[in-house]
């Protein structure tokens, strides 16, 4: 249950923040109001993990992450939020979140079914394709009238 409610709350903060970083874009650049979004994400985060984690998780242990591969996670964040501000920009709030969730639940089960990144892999399900087609078609409907 507070899995579910987390996860509306970040959906939530997603679409809000969007909109904030769409509004930001029109009286300053994509890039300059990305790297500003970045930066005092970064603040946040510091000062989080020095009230919370900072005598338990010592800094040197992103050094002994074993796929290096992850640690891209912020690069791919930047691009996110570029990509979440043009979107949102060309398609409006809602039809650009839509499209956005759906491609990430999408892209989701991919990673679930073949196993990517160190996922435990997931049988193939006919009722989850279904489910996926139904939001698809849900977006066209939903972008068309």
């Amino acid at each position: 249950m507070w899995g579910f409610l987390i996860a509306m709350l970040s959906g939530a903060l997603m679409s809000v923040q969007g909109v904030f970083n769409t509004g930001v874009t029109k009286e300053s650049g994509t890039w300059l109001t990305n790297s500003f979004v970045q930066l005092t994400g970064l603040i946040v985060c510091l000062i989080l993990y020095f009230t919370m984690e900072g005598n338990k998780v010592p800094v040197d242990s992103l050094f002994k992450i074993d796929r290096k591969y992850m640690l891209l996670g912020g690069v791919i964040g930047a691009f996110i939020t570029y990509t979440v501000i043009k979107s949102m920009s060309m398609l409006g709030p809602a039809k650009a979140v839509l499209a956005i969730v759906i491609t990430q639940v999408l892209v989701a089960y991919i990673i679930e079914l073949l196993g990517l990144f160190g996922v435990e892999k997931v049988p193939f399900s006919w009722t989850k394709l279904v489910g996926m087609i139904i939001s698809v078609i849900g977006l066209f409907v939903f972008k068309n009238f």
